[in-house]
């Protein structure tokens, strides 16, 4: 039987494929946040989206997508819950980064005058403006090439001594790389998203040079635009920093950044055999290399993506159950 245009209008859900599409791409992206229970924006569905979209088409593809009980909507929030804890959760989030923000500015400002550091971004949840109850500030830091070694060991004597005060949670810089080694070789939909999310506090030329060489991102996101950011704060090298730069810039400096990587490598061999839990009850531990220095992602990032398309799995299953559904009523 055709199917004339009136009724294509009626059924867009599954008489037209362009529609089709785009109705999967919303909820891909939905599972992807639903993941740490975070409803989106309409604004923010559109930046995130697999492809490109008009207002139009998402407001009519919400729309079905609504009626057929598969997202729900609470104010200007979207999600595959029902559940209005999430969508207050989420607001009270946004209002606690805005302050969380004003201290990463100022703690970034200090991290950045540390020798050989070249970038400090804000990452993980704050980079995204949201902050929970007991927020972290997570750091992305770039040296210079060949001092990363030094750069994190000088970072983490200011961690050790930030817990005597209770701020530890101020300073967490899990996440380094050197300017030789700026491509993010882990591709996927959760590094996409973070590097697509860094937010860029201090730091020189290697700020956009770091979302040049990343510009697979668009991949994932293409309506991300390669950025090309000033930082958000003006910070000047200090005296010391120069100073202990150029101390350092010869061979013996060679020597102590290879030795602080091979103890920090033993160290944490040593330590992840003991199984150690961060307080959110994940598994620590990280990969090191002359060149980088990172959470290990089989501990959190490949157990994410597991979680990640198993729901979306089951979300495209219903989906494609309810198109045929309407497509055999409609036809019958």
């Amino acid at each position: 039987m055709p199917v004339n245009q009136d009724k294509k209008k009626i059924f867009p859900i599954w008489a037209n494929q362009i529609s089709l599409n785009k109705q999967v791409s919303i909820l891909k992206t939905l599972t992807y946040f639903g993941q740490f229970n975070y409803p989106l924006t309409r604004e923010e569905l559109v930046i995130f989206l697999d492809q490109k979209i008009s207002s139009v088409e998402l407001t009519d593809n919400l729309h079905h997508l609504k009626k057929s009980g598969l997202i729900f909507q609470a104010g200007h929030f979207y999600s595959l819950k029902d559940d209005p804890a999430l969508f207050e959760t989420r607001v009270k989030g946004n209002l606690r980064a805005l302050a969380l923000l004003t201290q990463a500015e100022n703690k970034s400002r200090l991290l950045y005058n540390f020798p050989f550091t070249r970038a400090v971004f804000i990452s993980g949840s704050l980079s995204k403006n949201f902050a929970g109850e007991d927020a972290d500030i997570d750091y992305f830091i770039i040296t210079k090439s060949g001092r990363l070694w030094i750069a994190r060991t000088l970072m983490h004597i200011l961690k050790k001594i930030s817990f005597l005060f209770g701020k530890q949670h101020l300073f967490c810089m899990n996440y380094y790389i050197d300017e030789e080694n700026l491509k993010i070789i882990e591709q996927n939909s959760y590094t996409a998203t973070e590097i697509f999310t860094l937010l860029p506090f201090c730091g020189d030329n290697s700020i956009n040079e770091f979302f040049r060489i990343n510009n697979w991102v668009n991949l994932y996101y293409p309506n991300y635009e390669l950025k090309n950011l000033q930082p958000r704060t003006s910070v000047r090298s200090s005296f010391i920093k120069k100073f202990f730069e150029l101390c350092l810039d010869n061979g013996f400096g060679n020597k102590i950044d290879d030795y602080l990587m091979k103890f920090t490598a033993n160290r944490w061999k040593s330590k992840e055999s003991a199984n150690p839990i961060t307080k959110k009850g994940r598994k620590m531990g990280i990969r090191v290399s002359k060149h980088f220095c990172k959470p290990n992602p089989d501990y959190y990032q490949e157990k994410m993506l597991k979680s990640y398309f198993r729901q979306l799995k089951a979300i495209l299953i219903k989906f494609s159950q309810l198109c045929e559904e309407q497509k055999s009523t409609f036809l019958n």
